[in-house]
């Protein structure tokens, strides 16, 4: 079994590796095997990479997944413009 010191080092590394994450947002923690990735990205596809790149280290059991998304202003929408929208591809279905 590997320490689990040693295990929150490579998925360090293995997220600094991958260019699709942002690793200075993302803290890793590890116990027994299990790996804990928080903090925040901006985009659903970095919290999939930074899974997927967690994942990619042999000796990870598990992981527990606990990162924010926090999309740009302009990607914001409040409740108001979803029901707007779903309304209009509603109408359009019709």
């Amino acid at each position: 079994m590997i320490p689990d010191e040693r295990l929150t080092q490579d998925v360090l590394a293995e997220l600094a590796w991958d260019p699709s994450v942002t690793a200075t947002d993302l803290g890793v923690t590890t116990k027994d095997g299990i790996v804990s990735l928080t903090g925040h990205v901006c985009s659903f596809a970095q919290k999939h990479a930074a899974e997927a790149a967690a994942r990619r280290v042999k000796g990870v059991k598990a992981i527990a997944e606990e990162i924010a998304v926090d999309l740009p202003f302009e990607h914001r929408r409040t409740d108001e413009d979803i029901a707007a929208a779903v309304l209009n591809r509603l109408d359009w279905d019709a």
